[in-house]
């Protein structure tokens, strides 16, 4: 099989929100994660999990390697106050380079391409060791579809894994699901033809206990439930009530779809659970309606409750079938995660990828990051704009939304109590006006751009944000030189170039420091077009350091363009970083 997930859509009713929202219907793509599950089972007592608490973000490193993941989670995720990081499925899959392999298993060893069962296990204690609890992706809803032999030497047909199942474990239902207003055919039939585990057996259940099991041994925290709606919650209670921590973190994947038989809302005794409509409404809002309809999002929008839901702006299956935002969307895409580590409802996932063209794709280097923002990884995770607001969102935990204020239209400002505040601008001119806050009077750093801001004894400043960009103020950032200061604050340059590209072109800068590639186009660091057409990039260098640059566009045949005109030049601050805002030079 060529192709292991398939798209289906579906019409989605919404809550009435906004003048224009009202009575529309939201196209729901349900990008289809996984198999189908089987048969019915008899009740089983709810399994809570654990609230992610204070520290609640989560950095989802799709098909990272895990020696990779690792040096996140000190370097970056750690640093800058992220709980969690989820990793790709570690078990055991079948062959082939496309991303979905990972999510055939052929048995439950950890042997995928990602690392083996010691690279999973030293991952897991650095990880933990850096302050991040560890989150697996887990598919315990099918096996494989066809025949061969696995990542880790396993042979293996459909319906027949030795070791792990056999056909009597699989013989529920062997038709493709065909409709999802059936609760039966949804929960016990095949899905793009994946062999369906039969989870109301007594057995199967024992087998995908012992797996996750298996996973805790190693100080796996939490799991990400892999198609959690095509398995009845039953089920999954039943499983997890046989966890030798039965309070683990718990997070299903369930895709809403209006009027369909089986509810999102049916899995909340058991865990977390995914709001796919959060994430859907977030791109309706940055391309086609106003920011200041984001008042009441959340509940108010008829979701699930916020304190059993994990939102995000985007993952591996919707970047890709365009139902929700994307990298490629630019400063929409970061605008909105912004908003999703500023606003208080569910707990954030920050996708964090690689850049794709066909959406099969598997990872660049078989997922080894050798660096972010080369080799075509994305590393959202660590984007000045987004990482910075972890420690935001870590900071106004528990704290409500204070002095809202919107101009009507995209740009928005609101505060989280009296400890911190942001404002978004989404629209193509510049913000400049004097925002009321809760604060406390004194100096604050602006976190997304490094720079000082006064705030009076009223609680007001006054700040001019350019379009497509956020400001954002907390208690745990009052200087922007001192040790509350974010990891990306350090000293070096800021740069920022606005420059159009074509199709396969990118934007680098080089310099004469070996951080800048010594004049060396093949060693100059790329850009990152996260806020296209402005690329943007953070480069360590020792304060007090003068320096020249300059700009160059580079194709995929490496040919080279520089930018016109002499030598740029700055000079690193004493603390903080040189922040240069640039156009390019025709």
């Amino acid at each position: 099989m060529s192709l292991a997930r398939t798209t289906r859509t579906t019409r989605t009713t919404r809550t009435a929100r906004s003048p224009r929202s009202a009575a529309r219907a939201g196209l729901a793509a349900a990008t289809l994660l996984a198999g189908t599950i089987g048969a019915t089972a008899t009740a089983a007592a709810p399994a809570l999990a654990v609230p992610p608490g204070e520290k609640d973000v989560t950095a989802v490193l799709f098909e990272w390697k895990f020696d990779s993941v690792a040096r996140a989670c000190t370097d970056t995720l750690g640093p800058a106050g992220y709980g969690y990081v989820q990793v790709s499925p570690p078990q055991e899959h079948i062959q082939g380079s496309q991303w979905w392999t990972s999510y055939q298993p052929v048995s439950y060893k950890i042997a995928g391409r990602l690392g083996d069962r010691a690279a999973f296990k030293a991952m897991i204690d650095t990880c933990h060791a850096a302050g991040v609890k560890v989150v697996a992706d887990s598919v315990i809803n099918h096996m494989a579809a066809g025949d061969g032999v696995g990542t880790g030497g396993s042979s293996y047909t459909k319906y027949n894994y030795p070791g792990t199942y056999s056909g009597a474990d699989m013989d529920d239902c062997r038709a493709e699901i065909s409709n999802y207003q059936d609760r039966v055919n949804v929960q016990s039939c095949e899905l793009v033809q994946l062999a369906d585990l039969d989870t109301g057996e007594d057995y199967v259940r024992g087998r995908i206990a012992a797996y996750l099991n298996d996973l805790l041994s190693l100080g796996v925290d939490g799991f990400r439930v892999d198609a959690a709606k095509h398995m009845p919650a039953a089920d999954l209670a039943a499983i997890k009530s046989r966890l030798t921590k039965p309070d683990a973190y718990w997070k299903q994947e369930a895709i809403h779809g209006a009027g369909e038989a089986v509810d999102p809302a049916e899995y909340l005794g058991n865990g977390d659970v995914q709001e796919f409509r959060y994430a859907r409404d977030l791109k309706r809002v940055f391309q086609n309606e106003n920011l200041a309809y984001l008042k009441n999002f959340g509940e108010g929008w008829g979701y699930m409750a916020s304190g059993k839901s994990a939102v995000f702006v985007d993952n591996h299956d919707t970047e890709r079938v365009g139902d929700t935002l994307n990298y490629k969307n630019g400063s929409a895409y970061t605008l909105a995660g912004v908003f999703m580590l500023a606003w208080p409802y569910g707990s954030p996932d920050v996708h964090s990828g690689y850049e794709w063209s066909e959406k099969d794709a598997g990872p660049p280097n078989g997922g080894a990051v050798n660096a972010c923002y080369s080799d075509g990884w994305k590393c959202q995770h660590a984007w000045r704009e987004i990482s910075s607001m972890v420690a935001f969102r870590n900071v106004a935990h528990g704290q409500g939304v204070t002095n809202w204020w919107d101009n009507g239209a995209d740009q928005i400002a609101f505060g989280r109590g009296d400890k911190a505040y942001v404002v978004i601008n989404h629209e193509g001119g510049t913000l400049s006006r004097t925002f009321q806050t809760s604060l406390a009077a004194g100096d604050y750093c602006d976190v997304q751009s490094g720079r000082a801001v006064s705030v009076n004894s009223s609680g007001q400043f006054t700040a001019t944000v350019a379009p497509g960009t956020a400001l954002a103020l907390h208690t745990g950032a009052r200087t922007c030189s001192g040790p509350a200061t974010p990891p990306d604050t350090a000293a070096g340059a800021s740069f920022a170039v606005n420059a159009t590209t074509s199709l396969g072109q990118n934007i680098h800068v080089v310099g004469d420091q070996p951080a800048l590639g010594n004049w060396n186009p093949a060693s100059a660091p790329k850009l990152d077009p996260a806020a296209y057409p402005v690329w943007k990039l953070d480069v360590a260098l020792p304060a007090g350091t003068s320096f020249a640059y300059k700009y160059v566009r580079k194709d995929a045949a490496g040919n080279v363009t520089w930018e016109s005109g002499a030598n740029r030049t700055a000079t690193v601050p004493a603390s903080g970083k040189a922040t240069l805002n640039d156009t390019w030079r025709n």
